[in-house]
């Protein structure tokens, strides 16, 4: 994976961006405190307590596992 990742926790803000990438990912929305990892100010993928969403387009397997790591912290 190239490019910045950015990781932060998700805001009300975030909820329309992270139900596009589970559209994407077809799957349900992460649903309360969400990590969020961005490549190149880019959402690639939300870390939910129980469940994850991950853009299918990118390598993003590494991603979501820095992202769990986060989330569990």
């Amino acid at each position: 994976m190239s490019g910045q990742i950015t990781i932060r926790t998700s805001t009300e803000a975030d909820r329309a961006e992270i139900a596009r990438l589970a559209a994407l990912d077809s799957r349900e929305a992460p649903a309360g405190d969400v990590v969020l990892g961005f490549v190149d100010d880019e959402l690639r993928a939300a870390v939910g307590k129980r469940d994850a969403v991950a853009d299918p387009f990118h390598r993003t397997a590494e991603l979501v596992e820095l992202l769990q790591l986060a989330q569990a912290a």
